[in-house]
């Protein structure tokens, strides 16, 4: 019987210029009918800690931490799934492949959902809003993802207060991207991460096993 999966898409550093050497996309999924209980557990978690407004991993702090902890464990705990590829910029080639970086970006989010999105199953995909320009974004994603995929029903940017589970998506990429950084200014965001590395028990810096589902990360080598 076919089912249906949201996915929450976020990104970090993915404009073409920037002094950041890693770009990430990520995504969390959750299967549909189970988006509206942990949407509403997430907000429980907020409330037991006094967060009126998002989570954000910009945000964390000292006094903070005991209830981005308690995300994470939520998180590991549940059927929730996460994955991320990360491109190193310094390896984008475009001129070679005669595209611009609008082409590449839509191939990278290519290589983010090939590995899940099965034919008989149907996918509502959603993108956090970055500027004016995401609703345009979104349209010409979806028209190139339904080159290869016709059940991907929806693809709409949100805004991320609107979803707990696009907040948890930018918490565990921005841990990511502060880990492979080389930051450790914040000893509460150190903590975070090594939490999630012992809860993933697979290495924040290397490709996770194709089986590795929970927590799977892709480093893309484009040489």
């Amino acid at each position: 019987m076919s089912k249906t999966f949201n996915f929450y898409c976020d990104e970090s550093c993915h404009l073409e210029r920037g002094d950041e050497r890693f770009m990430l996309i990520s995504y969390i999924s959750c299967a549909y009918n189970q988006v509206k209980i942990h949407n509403d557990f997430i907000r429980q978690i907020k409330r037991k800690h006094f967060l009126k407004g998002e989570l954000k991993w910009t945000s964390l702090s000292k006094s903070q931490y005991p209830l981005y902890s308690e995300i994470v464990d939520y998180f590991f705990a549940t059927d929730l799934q996460f994955r991320a590829i990360i491109i190193d910029k310094s390896t984008i080639k475009n001129h070679i492949f005669e595209q611009n970086h609008e082409d590449f970006y839509y191939k990278m989010y290519y290589q983010l959902l090939n590995k899940k999105i099965q034919q008989e199953n149907k996918y509502n995909i959603y993108i956090d809003v970055k500027d004016t320009h995401s609703g345009e974004t979104a349209k010409k994603l979806k028209s190139y993802l339904n080159r290869q995929y016709l059940n991907v029903n929806n693809l709409q940017p949100i805004q991320s207060y609107e979803s707990e589970l696009m907040q948890i998506a930018d918490v565990l990429m921005g841990a990511l991207s502060y880990h492979l950084r080389g930051m450790n200014r914040v000893i509460a965001k150190n903590k975070l991460i090594e939490k999630i590395q012992r809860h993933s028990n697979v290495p924040l810096n290397t490709t996770s096993p194709l089986y590795q589902e929970k927590f799977n990360l892709f480093f893309i080598d484009l040489k």
